[in-house]
Parts: structure tokens; sequence; C-alpha cells
């Protein structure tokens, strides 16, 4: 464990790594210099590339924008390809609750801020929204120069967005919205997401992938999923600082990190658009498979996800593909269980004794479990108290029970019962 002057150490000689690749050259400090209106300084439109100053009756921000042509890929992920997404492609995921629309009717938004622990104090003073277009992928940045740009910047982001019917954001349910409403009621002006159908990603991504990866961050999945490794990222937790150094020197070469680390997160979010609620559309071991999710961990999920919607018979499907990949044997030993009770329940009892079998015979947390299903059909099922009792008492040597005690019980009386002889 690094000690506090050491933390710091590092964390400086990083920001200066940072910050000596997006200074260019500093002979021309054009990129430093401020011109002054109204007695607040300004930073010119030109400083960033693509960039002007709007204006509307609120006042002033900036905007950039940005295009990845068709021909572009993003790691593994084919820019053109967005454009062909099904138009009802979220109806599975969104469990209904999101109307079929155009790839060009979806808006993909992430939020650069002050702060990450959100409140009345958080401003997001980078907006990106993301939208596919016939000539490839374009992202649009709403900037505020100062605190005083926000209204501007909010007012702008409203009209932009009435053009779409989707939104679609990783983690923006509990962060980027929530803190977006709170500073359009803090300016006094509604929020433009009441016309909008939102679609957190994050939450079908921690299906698929949250047994396998340590971490679904965007960027984690950017890098194990689309195989897309960024260079001289920014951290997030760094963002804030630089916003605020920039307030104090309107240097603004140092927030260009910003501004591409925003890009970034938002193109990588529209890649994983085409693969995550695919995957629960098609939710088969064919179309999964075509979509590069063919690790048992990852089918596991999706498999839960089936189960939770009803979607009962596709979800065996894919537990029992899950079982013949190399399962770790905590999942491994949770999808036989699964399976077990599914079995059972769709009234294929030969099917569950079998796995509930297999599941009794080693060591597990479903063993003892295990061991009670196979009491419970050898005793209710065939009448077969023999056999009940065995399993009965080899669940009361491996933890005693009360209910095992009592079932032992009852079935010794069964058993001590003279049965009447069969008539040939």
């Amino acid at each position: 464990m690094l000690d506090t002057e050491e933390q710091l150490a590092r964390l400086k000689q990083r920001i200066a790594a940072i910050d000596q690749r997006y200074s260019g050259d500093r002979s021309s400090q054009e990129v430093g210099t401020t011109s002054r209106e109204n007695g607040r300084a300004r930073a010119p439109s030109q400083e960033w590339p693509g960039s002007q100053v709007i204006s509307n009756e609120f006042g002033e921000h900036l905007q950039a924008e940005h295009l990845y042509p068709q021909h572009q890929r993003h790691g593994s992920a084919d820019i053109g390809a967005l454009r062909e997404l099904p138009h009802d492609l979220f109806a599975a995921i969104g469990a209904g609750q999101i109307a079929a629309a155009a790839p060009e009717r979806w808006a993909f938004l992430d939020t650069e801020t002050t702060g990450l622990a959100g409140g009345s104090g958080t401003y997001a003073f980078l907006i990106g929204v993301g939208r596919i277009t016939p000539e490839g992928f374009r992202v649009r940045q709403f900037f505020m120069r100062e605190y005083a740009e926000e209204r501007s910047l909010l007012a702008a982001l409203n009209e932009h967005l009435s053009a779409f019917d989707v939104l679609i954001t990783y983690n923006g349910k509990s962060y980027d919205q929530p803190l977006l409403e709170t500073r359009y009621r803090m300016t006094r002006s509604r929020p433009p997401f009441g016309s909008l159908s939102h679609l957190d990603l994050l939450y079908g991504a921690r299906r698929i992938w949250k047994l396998r990866l340590e971490s679904c961050r965007l960027v984690e999945l950017e890098q194990q999923i689309l195989g897309f490794h960024r260079e001289d990222d920014i951290p997030g937790h760094l963002i804030p600082y630089l916003y605020f150094e920039y307030l104090r020197s309107r240097e603004t070469w140092r927030l260009m990190p910003v501004f591409h680390h925003n890009t970034l997160d938002i193109v990588t979010l529209a890649c994983l658009t085409a693969i995550v609620p695919a995957a629960f559309r098609g939710a088969d071991a064919q179309s999964l498979s075509r979509l590069g999710i063919k690790r048992g961990e990852d089918l596991a999920g999706i498999a839960r996800w089936l189960l939770a919607a009803g979607e009962h018979e596709r979800a065996l499907e894919l537990m029992k593909r899950a079982v013949d990949t190399a399962l770790p044997d905590a999942l491994l030993f949770h999808t036989l269980w699964n399976i077990a009770l599914l079995e059972k329940k769709q009234k294929r009892p030969h099917a569950a004794i079998g796995l509930f079998r297999e599941l009794a015979s080693c060591p597990n947390r479903y063993r003892i479990d295990a061991l009670e299903e196979l009491a419970k059909h050898y005793e209710h099922k065939e009448a077969n108290y023999d056999l009940a009792l065995q399993c009965t008492e080899q669940a009361l040597r491996l933890e005693g029970s009360e209910s095992f005690a009592r079932r032992r019980a009852r079935l010794l009386r069964y058993l001590a019962k003279p049965r009447t002889k069969q008539l040939l």
C-alpha cells in the first residue's frame, strides 16, 4: 500500500504527462490568453477544433462537434453498422417500456461535472450528446466557460434533445439525469426528459458481464469487450480538478483531455448499445455467438435475466450451454441448481432428480438443499421411504436441523408400520 506522499507524487506525474501531451507548442501563448467581455474572462472559440460560441436568449456558451465517419472502427465495433440497428432493439431489455424508434432518434448522453457526489452544488460543465447520422456518428458537446453560461447551455441542450425519442446513458438513471434535472430546476427551467424513453445500459451490461469482469465500468468494457485501449486518458476523478484549474487560469488546453474523454465515453456507449440490448433481444446461443458472447459466465448472466422475465425455456437453453463451458465451480453449482429448479417447475422430474443427485454428491453450497429436494421427492412422489431416509440422514450428518430431524422421525414411523402384502 503506497503512503500518501507517494500517491500524491505519482498523481502529479500523471497530470504533468497529460498536460504535456495536450499543451502543444507553449511558445504560442494565444492558447492561454483570454479576451474580456463585460469585465469577465472569455476563452476564444478557436481553441477547440470544430467549436463555436452559441448565443440564445439566456446568453452564450460554447459548442463543439466531432464526426466519426462511417468507415471508422472503434476497437472491434463498426461505426457504420450503428445505422442498421433495428428500430425495436430495446423492446426486450426495456421490458416493453421503450417504444420502437429509428436509430437516428436515439441520443447518447454523458456529462462531465464539478463533483462526483451530485447534489445541488454540482454543475454539469460539459454535456456530450452522440447521435447516429448518415455520415457516421456525431458527438455534440455543450460547454459552459463559466458558471453564468449554465442557463444558455441547458436551453440549448433542451432544444437539441427535442429531436430524439430515446435517451441512452451509462449509469444515467442514478447520476446524469437526476443531476441535470436538478440543474434545470435550479435555473427555473423545465427538464427535457419527460418526452424521452430512457435506457440505462449499465444494468444490462452488469447482467451479462459482472460474473466475469471485476468491474463493469464503461472503460473496462471498452477494453475487454470492444478491444479499444485509450492512450493517456484522464481519470474521471481528476476531471473536476481540471475544470477548476481552467476557471482559475483560463488555460483552455488543459481541458482538451476532458473533451476527448467525454467523446470516447459516448462513442463507446453507442458501440455497446449494438451488443447489450441485442443480446437480450436474440438471447439464444447462436445469436449470442454472433455478438461475440460465448463465455459461460456471460451466458449465465443473460439466462438469469431471462428467468426473471419468464422466458424459462430460453433461459434453460443458455444455462445448459453455460454448463458445457469452463465455469468457475461456484457459478457452475449455482447454474446447476437453477437448471434443476427450472426442470422441476417445468414438470420434468426425472431431469431435476438427476441434477439434485449430482449436487448432493459433492461439497457445494446447494448440497443440503439438494438432499432436501431428494428426500421430499422420494417421500411424497415415490413413497420410497428408505431412499428418503437415506437422504435425510445424510443431510443431518452434514448439518443438524429441526426440520430434517422431524422428517427422520416421521420416516422411521412409516418404516416401522407393517406393510400389507399386495394380492397377486
